[in-house]
C-alpha cells in the first residue's frame, strides 16, 4: 500500500477515499459509546457544578472532583431533537452530545484513565459515558510501566492521574469508511483541547505526550490493535512534576515493556453485528507506532514566513471566561449564521484568546515557548475597522498580513462540497493551516495524526472562545482544499488547510434540547 497516496487523498482527493456506492448501514451502527461487561464499576458524582468561572487552586483531587473534571472533558451533556421541516417524514432527529464536537457527531475516541486516588483502588479505568462511572480494567500501581512507555520523559509517580485518549477505528469508518482516519486525529485532538482547558479550571496541570511506545500502552488497557489504538497521553499533577526531561533514559522495546506485566481480557457491547475490514486504516495506523523509545524525537522551533503583504494590528489582550458557560453555549450553526454586527476588537480578542489557551505543555517542545505548528488564515467581510480579505494571522505579532483584498464569499461558496452552510452569511471563515508534508520529514508517519490532534486542539479553542463572545462556530472538512489553498496562496508558503470554521453571530434553531447535568 503506497501509504503516501493514501494521506494525500483522504486530504485533497476526499471523493476517492471512499467507494462511489458507499452506503453506512444505520440499522448496524455501533452504539454511541463503549459498555464494558462484567467488571466492577464506580458511579460518579452527578451533581455537576454549573459555573468554571476561574481557575481553582491546585490540590489534590477526590473522585467527586474527578467525576466534575471527566463530565466537563468527555460526559454526555445533552440529548437534542431536531424536525426537518423539508423531510416528507418530519420524524425527530434526535443526538447525544458532548461538549467537545465530533464529526458527524460519532465521537470515534475513548477516554481511560490510570489513577490514584485514596478513595478508589489504584489502577486502570474507563471512563463510562453511558453511566458516568469508572471501569475497572487493571488494577494495581503502573507508574514505573507507563513511565518506561513515555521514554522516562514524565514522573509518573508524581502525578496523581493519566489520561489516555484512543481512537476505535470501526466507530467512524462505518460512516467516513478511509477518511475516517482524518477525522480520527482531529477529534482526538478536539477532545485534547477540552481536556486541557477544563483541567486548567479544575487546578490540575496537564501536559500531551504525542510520543510513546503505543503497543506497550494499548498492552496495559487491553486493547486490541486491529480495534482502537491509544493516540495521546496525558499525565495530570496538582504538584512539581518532571515534564519532558532528557537525559538518562531506559531504552526499552515495547515488546519488552509489555512481557513484564500479563495480558487482561475483557468483554464489551459495540453494536454492530457485521463489522467490515479496514486494512488501510490498520496499516496506516501502525506505520505512525513508535516500538523504541530512542524513537522519540524533540521539534525545531518553527520558522513562520517572512512578510508579505501589509500589516494590520489588533486590538486584543485576551480574556477570561466562564467554561461552563460557553460549553452550555457553543453551537454549530448551518444555515443559522446571521449577518450581525463584528468589530475588530472581538475579531482580536478571539484570536488572542484562543491561541494564548492553546499554549501548553507537550512532548514536542517541552518547556520551551516554541510558535505553534498550526497557523490561522481567514477570509473576513464586513468587519468593522477590516477591510474585506483573505488574511494570516501573526499569533506573536497580534497582527493580520493582507493576502488577497476583496470578497470571497462567492468563492468560498463555490469550493463548499456540500450546501449545508451559508456562507454568504458569515462575517468570518477560518482557515487552520499546517505543512503539506504533514511533518513527514520530521516525525515519519505519526507526523500526520500529531499534526491532525494539534488543528483538533486549536479548533476547539477557536470553537470556545466564540461561544464566550456569543458567536457560533461550525468546523467543515467538505470544501475543495486546493481551491482554498491557492485563495491565500498556500503552494509558496509550504502550507495546506487542514480545517475550515465559519464564525459569526447566528439565530436560535427550532428544536428542543436538555441538559443531561440537572
Amino acid at each position: 500500500m503506497n501509504l503516501e497516496k493514501f494521506l494525500y487523498t483522504i486530504h485533497f482527493d476526499m471523493d476517492q477515499a471512499s467507494p462511489p456506492d458507499w452506503q453506512p448501514d444505520w440499522e448496524d451502527a455501533p452504539f454511541p459509546y463503549k459498555l464494558y461487561r462484567n467488571l466492577p464499576r464506580i458511579p460518579l458524582d452527578a451533581d455537576i457544578p454549573l459555573s468554571l468561572a476561574a481557575p481553582e487552586s491546585p490540590c489534590q483531587p477526590d473522585l467527586r472532583r474527578l467525576g466534575h473534571f471527566l463530565w466537563y472533558t468527555y460526559g454526555l451533556a445533552q440529548i437534542s431533537q431536531t424536525v426537518y421541516p423539508e423531510e416528507e417524514s418530519e420524524e425527530l432527529s434526535q443526538s447525544l452530545r458532548r461538549f467537545a464536537p465530533s464529526g458527524g457527531g460519532l465521537y470515534p475516541n475513548e477516554l481511560y484513565v490510570y489513577l490514584k486516588l485514596e478513595d478508589i483502588p489504584a489502577g486502570v479505568y474507563h471512563y463510562d459515558v453511558a453511566r458516568h462511572g469508572l471501569v475497572l480494567l487493571r488494577e494495581g500501581n503502573a507508574d514505573d510501566y507507563l513511565g518506561k512507555a513515555l521514554g522516562d520523559r514524565c514522573d509518573v509517580a508524581s502525578c496523581f492521574g493519566t489520561v489516555l485518549i484512543s481512537a476505535r477505528f470501526w466507530k467512524n469508518f462505518f460512516k467516513y469508511n478511509q477518511f475516517s482516519y482524518r477525522l480520527q486525529g482531529l477529534d482526538a485532538g478536539v477532545l485534547i483541547g477540552q481536556l486541557e482547558e477544563t483541567a486548567k479550571r479544575f487546578g490540575f496541570a496537564a501536559g500531551v505526550y504525542f510520543q510513546f511506545l503505543d503497543r506497550a500502552v494499548n498492552h496495559l488497557l487491553g486493547l486490541r490493535d486491529d480495534e482502537e489504538s491509544v493516540y495521546a497521553v496525558i499525565p495530570l499533577s496538582t504538584g512539581a512534576t518532571r515534564w519532558c526531561a532528557g537525559g538518562n533514559r531506559t531504552e526499552l522495546s515495547a515488546e519488552e515493556l509489555s512481557r513484564t506485566i500479563p495480558a487482561i481480557k475483557t468483554s464489551y457491547e459495540t453494536g454492530s453485528k457485521r463489522i467490515m475490514e479496514f486494512p488501510a486504516l490498520l496499516y496506516a495506523n501502525e506505520a505512525s507506532y513508535l516500538d523504541f523509545s530512542e524513537s522519540f524525537k524533540r521539534m525545531r522551533p518553527v520558522e513562520k514566513s517572512a512578510e508579505q503583504g501589509r500589516r494590520l494590528k489588533l486590538p486584543g489582550k485576551g480574556f477570561s471566561y466562564d467554561l461552563a458557560e460557553a460549553c452550555r453555549n457553543r453551537f454549530s450553526p448551518e444555515m443559522d449564521f446571521t449577518q450581525g454586527k463584528i468589530s475588530m476588537a472581538q475579531v482580536g480578542d478571539l484570536l488572542k484568546e484562543s491561541f494564548r489557551s492553546y499554549a501548553s505543555r507537550n512532548d514536542l517542545d517541552g518547556l520551551g515557548k516554541n510558535r505553534p505548528r498550526v497557523s490561522v488564515y481567514g477570509c473576513f467581510y464586513r468587519v468593522d475597522g477590516i477591510p474585506d480579505g483573505a488574511y494570516q494571522y501573526h499569533e506573536a505579532e497580534q497582527e493580520l498580513e493582507e493576502i488577497r483584498p476583496g470578497d470571497h464569499r462567492f468563492f468560498l461558496q463555490e469550493a463548499m462540497s456540500l450546501d449545508n452552510v451559508n456562507l454568504y452569511q458569515v462575517p468570518l471563515v477560518i482557515h487552520i493551516a499546517g505543512t503539506r508534508d504533514h511533518l513527514l520529514s520530521e516525525l515519519g508517519y505519526r507526523g500526520y495524526r500529531i499534526q491532525q490532534m494539534e488543528a483538533g486542539m486549536l479548533t476547539q479553542r477557536l470553537l470556545l472562545t466564540a461561544a464566550a463572545i456569543g458567536w457560533g462556530g461550525h468546523p467543515l472538512l467538505g470544501y475543495d482544499v486546493n481551491k482554498c489553498d491557492a485563495l491565500y496562496g498556500m503552494d509558496g508558503r509550504g502550507e495546506t488547510c487542514l480545517i475550515q470554521i465559519p464564525v459569526g453571530p447566528y439565530r436560535k434553531r427550532s428544536w428542543l434540547t436538555g441538559g443531561l447535568n440537572r
